[in-house]
């Protein structure tokens, strides 16, 4: 999500796994676009694809180095804090694979939210397959997202799988998988969590909705056979949040989102 953004102009800092004492030298070429400060070794991912879906086998036990801790005091310090208050958008992603994502969430609205000064900005969470934690620990997350409403404008990205798994935990949801049904499962997830808006990425369109509007459906420019899905919900993400911090609406961010997904999985 990171790297697209980039791609597309935008001024990124990035805190995160990519690798440490030392920069691991896949990441190289992009921390020459981005201002990077890694805090531990980075996770392994072997995705295996076929044209019905795909297994993933992760390797993320390293992942337990990011903490509070690791966040603010070790490696980034003061310009953390600087940045999380002076930038348009922030970001947190891959909840599901970070232990103490939750913690850092929290220690972040005790500590550094009362101190904002600055305008209301836009925050956005990407949860990456909650199936694999506890519903206990979905429901924190989601509690902890909604507190963070107090002083941003919320958003919330799921992919289709992921909406249907918040909506059980919620209480949420349908025997039907429709485009009707998912726009109903959406305005029930927003109105849940509180969060400003929900972004949900299928893979032959995507949709969107606010308080208040109506659930805005994009058709993307649907692939059959691409040549690699993996990191296009990443780049839909990239793509919806710079239309949102470009002010567009959510239909055009949406429409921003789905097109920027495509470009990875073009077909050879």
């Amino acid at each position: 999500m990171a790297n697209a953004l980039c791609r597309f102009g935008v001024k990124v800092t990035y805190v995160g796994a990519l690798g440490y004492p030392t920069l691991h030298p896949i990441f190289s070429e992009f921390a020459a676009r981005a201002e990077v400060h890694t805090i531990a070794q980075p996770g392994f991912t072997d995705a295996y694809e076929f044209e019905d879906g795909k297994v993933m086998i992760g390797k993320t036990v390293q992942l337990g180095e990011i903490t509070w801790k690791t966040f603010n005091f070790v490696s980034v310090g003061k310009k953390f804090a600087d940045k999380f208050f002076g930038s348009d958008l922030v970001a947190f992603v891959n909840w599901t694979m970070i232990p103490f994502m939750s913690d850092i969430w929290e220690a972040l609205q005790n500590e550094l939210c009362p101190l904002n000064k600055s305008k209301r900005r836009k925050i956005f969470f990407d949860l990456a397959d909650p199936e694999k934690r506890t519903h206990d620990d979905l429901r924190r997350a989601l509690k902890l997202i909604e507190k963070f409403h107090d002083y941003f404008d919320v958003i919330l990205g799921l992919n289709e799988k992921e909406a249907w798994e918040v909506g059980a935990v919620l209480g949420l949801g349908s025997d039907a998988r429709t485009r009707t049904a998912l726009a109903e499962l959406m305005r029930g997830i927003r109105q849940a969590t509180g969060v400003g808006t929900l972004v949900v990425h299928p893979v032959s369109f995507a949709a969107a909705v606010s308080d208040g509007g109506e659930c805005a459906i994009v058709d993307g420019p649907y692939i059959a056979k691409p040549l690699i899905t993996t990191g296009a919900g990443d780049h839909f993400n990239a793509g919806f949040c710079l239309g949102k911090m470009l002010g567009l609406d959510d239909e055009m961010s949406v429409l921003v989102g789905v097109t920027t997904s495509a470009t990875t999985c073009a077909t050879p």
